[in-house]
């Protein structure tokens, strides 16, 4: 069985343009995490969920979120379906066959994959491309520059956790800061 990080990385590598592209794996925003999120040259983002089992697929249906300031709950996929949303898409990449297409809810892409672990080679199939979410740019939506700021942070932080693992290291414990 392939690994999420094999599978993130054959999926940059055949399906990303990284001349016109960002993407960023695990990444926050809003109140929960993409597996993948693109942005493209226009500014317009993509979210795409992994799911390598059903229950987790099912499971993204469930996630519900209370709103910090109005204590309102709601779940995800409405959040998605009424626009209120940071990504202008939004698609699934699953193993071929997991899913029926017609039990996939239409506003969502599908990427497929089929992994053959005896050439270890993977594709990638679009099934469905995904309903515009909204028109809005991601970047006319987020502080590009704190973005930078704390994407920068977390590579030092990945960066030092590296190290420490091979030596030992003392920190005192630090929160990213709110201005830099």
């Amino acid at each position: 069985m392939i690994k999420i990080e094999e599978l993130v990385y054959n999926f940059a590598q055949s399906q990303c343009d990284f001349e016109k592209q960002i993407l960023l794996t695990n990444h926050y925003h809003a109140d929960w995490e993409a597996d993948l999120f693109l942005i493209d040259e226009y500014g317009f983002s993509h979210e795409i969920e992994i799911k390598l089992s059903k229950s987790d697929y099912n499971n993204d249906f469930k996630k519900c979120y209370t709103n910090a300031h109005t204590g309102e709950k709601f779940l995800k996929h409405d959040k998605i379906l009424g626009g209120d949303y940071i990504a202008n898409f939004y698609s699934f990449l699953l193993p071929m066959g997991m899913i029926p297409h017609n039990k996939i809810p239409p506003h969502c892409g599908i990427i497929e994959f089929y992994h053959d672990e005896d050439h270890w080679e993977t594709t990638f199939n679009m099934i469905r491309n995904p309903q515009k979410i909204h028109e809005t740019p991601y970047w006319n939506l987020v502080d590009k520059d704190m973005l930078l700021r704390r994407l920068a942070f977390k590579i030092l932080q990945k960066k030092l956790t590296q190290k420490s693992a091979s030596e030992q290291l003392i920190f005192k414990n630090f929160k990213f800061p709110n201005r830099i």
